[in-house]
């Protein structure tokens, strides 16, 4: 089975493609390409290589979506608008096709609940083949916001694996 190349698929797939690199959704673009209504089915591995070399073609053109705020204030407020304080403010690993992040979450035990408070990532994976991680700045980041802000709310700040990445088996409420 050949490999589809951009210039075969239909104008309005390229279009629309294009805009959703453009508005930096580049999950919704791979969709796009996977889902081709009316053409030939695009592989996921080739939609993510098709939609890589679209973002290398219009990198300067990017609305690049703004880094959630991580600062204190601005998450001493989002805690403080929730409907309650939370139990423990957590931090976890996660990631998607271009890196490791740490998400910051308040978390309450009963019921179960998570509000994400901001996502923490200093670059992709790329860094890895590069040499520049670890250590992880992201962790370090991480664990100083959550410590503080654990602290300002007099709860228990929880970070199961600060070191490296490595996605949760226990979470905070599995501790108490």
């Amino acid at each position: 089975m050949a490999e589809i190349e951009w210039e075969t698929l239909a104008e309005v797939v390229r279009a629309r493609v294009d805009e959703l690199v453009l508005a930096d959704q580049r999950f919704r673009a791979v969709h796009e390409l996977v889902r081709n209504d009316g053409g030939e089915r695009v592989q996921v591995g080739t939609a993510q290589r098709l939609v890589w070399a679209r973002q290398k073609v219009l990198a300067d053109r990017i609305q690049r979506r703004p880094a959630p705020p991580r600062d204190l204030a601005t998450l001493t407020a989002a805690i403080s608008a929730l409907p309650r304080t939370p139990d423990a403010i957590e931090a976890l690993w996660d990631g998607d096709s271009t890196g490791w992040m740490v998400r910051l979450e308040a978390v309450t035990a009963d019921p179960r609940t998570e509000k994400c408070l901001t996502i923490i990532r200093h670059g992709g994976d790329i860094r890895l083949f590069n040499g520049r991680v670890p250590p992880w700045p992201e962790a370090h980041e991480a664990a100083e916001l959550g410590t503080a802000l654990a602290k300002t709310f007099g709860v228990p700040f929880y970070f199961p694996y600060p070191d490296a990445p490595e996605l949760p088996d226990i979470r905070w409420w599995d501790t108490v």
